[in-house]
């Protein structure tokens, strides 16, 4: 079933492993639809993918519309590690898998995806050929925008305290998958057409997914207060200072929590340890930078707060699947030979 912006994502293939026990999927992708439902939706996904096939021609993404991503690939991809980031994900053509923490969410056109936090995750394209491309799209959600939209239409804000896990797949019904449809349609209209009903289809998308079954999790992103608040308050707070020695404890009493009910919370949004998010932000970034500013592994892994190269080595080979400049290498290789894809999203990994 998966998103800085959606995106400090390094959109580039890896070619790590998303394997994760069946067991632990969160598959809804057997749920049957309505049988009344089925034709019109059928048309509709059918519509949606002709319309981003026309829009992305080769494999790679597009930005038609500010927030909006297209994206196509013509084979499955190997695991691509990124950041995910609050966003709607609908798939049109083919199918995705993304990994978070330990848990694994698979999706495909009857699913939808939505990632209401920046977090470290893997993804893959799992079903996709040159017939049948892979072909989605990812809309960024503002937490602005949500919360405008809960107090104009009358949502109540969570009363519980409890955090939500910050990622979910639902079925995507015929009235939302409408919306999205007519949002898309949109590359194709007039200029002051699409200027004007952008805002209003895009507000239709978040009042559907609001009463959907994806409301409460949306909810929860724009509520002030409350556990999954505070975890938000904590998380922007390790993204910014990866670098740093991480104290639970004072991050805990800077959010106002105990030790024990912040780790707890923290794994119910995040379905990781707040070490474990420090340390593949550190990963990350630590891949990046010897990408994209030619470090050797030595100063990537003290650039992001390594002490020791030995172990930075070996973290960096559990998480990516070999040592850091052997990756790199094959990283590079890869970008030679294939399009680069955006992880989570589309474009990022999720989408």
């Amino acid at each position: 079933m998966i998103v800085q912006k959606f995106c400090n994502i390094l959109q580039i293939l890896e070619k790590g492993d998303v394997a994760a026990d069946e067991e632990d999927a969160m598959d809804l992708m057997d749920r049957p639809a309505s049988g009344g439902e089925e034709p019109r939706a059928q048309a509709g996904r059918d519509e949606l993918a002709e319309r981003i096939a026309r829009a992305v021609r080769e494999d790679g993404t597009v930005e038609p519309l500010e927030g909006l991503h297209l994206a196509r690939a013509s084979s499955p991809t190997e695991a691509m590690h990124g950041v995910s980031t609050p966003s709607f994900c609908v798939i049109a053509q083919g199918s995705k898998e993304i990994l978070l923490g330990d848990e694994l969410y698979r999706y495909d056109p009857a699913h939808y995806l939505i990632a209401t936090a920046a977090l470290p995750v893997a993804g893959r394209v799992t079903e996709a050929s040159e017939e049948r491309p892979y072909l989605s799209l990812r809309l960024d959600l503002d937490r602005a925008l949500v919360g405008s939209v809960m107090v104009e239409a009358g949502h109540p804000a969570p009363r519980g305290h409890a955090a939500v896990r910050a990622m979910d797949v639902s079925p995507l019904d015929a009235g939302l998958l409408d919306a999205v449809l007519r949002l898309v349609r949109l590359q194709d209209s007039p200029a002051d057409e699409t200027r004007f009903l952008r805002p209003l289809i895009t507000r239709e998308i978040v009042f559907r997914l609001l009463k959907g079954e994806q409301g409460g999790r949306l909810r929860h992103t724009a509520a002030l207060g409350g556990h999954g608040h505070r975890i938000g308050r904590a998380l922007e707070r390790l993204r910014k200072h990866f670098d740093r020695p991480l104290r639970v404890e004072d991050v805990a009493r800077e959010v106002g929590m105990s030790v024990s009910g912040f780790h707890h919370h923290f794994r119910a949004v995040t379905a990781m340890s707040p070490l474990q998010f420090q340390k593949r932000i550190r990963l990350q970034e630590a891949r990046r930078l010897m990408l994209g500013e030619d470090l050797d592994a030595g100063s990537a892994g003290r650039r992001v707060g390594y002490g020791d190269v030995s172990q930075f080595t070996r973290e960096y080979k559990r998480l990516f699947g070999a040592p850091p400049m052997r990756d790199v290498e094959r990283l590079r290789e890869a970008v030679r030979e294939e399009p680069a894809y955006e992880p989570i999203g589309d474009g990022s990994v999720p989408a």
